[in-house]
C-alpha cells in the first residue's frame, strides 16, 4: 500500500492550493481516502474524507465553502482543493487510507502517507 500525497507549498492569505494523493497497491473501490492536517503543536485533524460511493464525502462545517474533496477513480487519486486559505490552515498535510469504504478517523486510518507542507503566510 502506497499513499503520495503532494502539491503543497508557500501560498499568500487567500490564495489557494490543490493537493493529490495517489494510491497504489490496493483495490481503491473498497477504501475511503482522507485528509489530515497537523499544525505545529496541535493534534491531527481531519479536514476531509472521501469513499467510492456517491454521498460519502464529508468535510467539517468549519472548512465547508473552502474546502472540496474530489475522488478520481481512474487515476486512484484523491484530491483535497482549498481556497481562501489563511495563516490557520497552515500545517502538514497527510492523506491515509481508511479500513472501511465509507468513514474516516484519526484513530482507525490504516496507512499514512507521507505529508506535504502547506504554509500560508504573507
Amino acid at each position: 500500500v502506497q499513499l503520495q500525497a503532494s502539491g503543497g507549498g508557500l501560498v499568500q492569505p487567500g490564495g489557494s492550493l490543490n493537493l493529490s494523493c495517489a494510491a497504489s497497491g490496493f483495490s481503491f473501490k473498497d477504501h475511503a481516502i482522507g485528509w489530515f492536517r497537523q499544525a505545529p503543536g496541535k493534534e491531527r485533524e481531519k479536514v476531509a474524507c472521501k469513499g467510492h460511493s456517491e454521498g460519502t464525502s464529508y468535510i467539517p462545517d468549519s472548512l465547508k465553502g473552502r474546502f472540496t474533496i474530489i475522488r478520481d477513480r481512474h487515476r486512484r487519486t484523491v484530491y483535497l482543493r482549498m481556497n481562501s486559505l489563511n495563516v490557520d490552515d497552515t500545517g502538514v498535510y497527510y492523506c491515509a487510507r481508511s479500513p472501511y469504504d465509507r468513514t474516516c478517523s484519526t484513530e482507525t486510518m490504516d496507512y499514512w502517507g507521507k505529508g506535504t507542507q502547506v504554509t500560508v503566510s504573507s
